[in-house]
C-alpha cells in the first residue's frame, strides 16, 4: 500500500527557512509527478510546487517562485520543499501528493500524505 508521509513543519518567524520532506513507501513514484500543496484555514487547497517524473523539472505557483525549491531523491524515495524567506501568508498545512499527469489541479493527484503544519509568525 502506497504511503506518503510529510515531516519538517513547525512554528517559525517571518524570514525564516524550513525544509519539508515527503517520504514515500509501498510504491514506485519515480515516474510520477510529485507535488506540494497547502491549505490554510477556511481556504481551498492550493498548488505550491511540482516536479515532473519525466525529467525532474520543477514548476511553481507564482507567489513562491524564488523562495521555494522542490527536489526529489529517488535513492531515498523522498521529496523535499526547501522554503526560505517565509511569510505569514505561507502559514498552512502542507501536503505532498503523487499523480500520473503534470498538473496543478489537486483533484488529479492520486496519492496524498496527511500533511505537516507550517506556521509563520509576524
Amino acid at each position: 500500500q502506497a504511503q506518503l508521509v510529510e515531516s519538517g513543519g513547525g512554528l517559525v518567524q517571518r524570514g525564516s527557512s524550513l525544509r519539508l520532506s515527503c517520504s514515500t513507501s509501498g510504491g514506485t513514484f519515480d515516474r510520477h509527478t510529485m507535488g506540494w500543496f497547502r491549505q490554510a484555514p477556511a481556504k481551498e487547497r492550493e498548488f505550491v510546487a511540482g516536479i515532473r517524473g519525466s525529467d525532474g523539472s520543477p514548476f511553481y505557483r507564482d507567489s513562491v517562485k524564488g523562495r521555494f525549491t522542490i527536489s526529489r531523491d529517488s535513492v531515498r524515495n523522498t521529496m523535499y520543499l526547501q522554503m526560505i524567506s517565509l511569510k505569514p501568508e505561507d502559514t498552512a498545512v502542507y501536503y505532498c501528493a503523487a499523480g500520473t499527469i503534470v498538473t496543478e489541479d489537486p483533484q488529479e493527484y492520486d496519492y496524498w500524505g496527511r500533511g505537516t503544519q507550517v506556521i509563520v509568525s509576524s
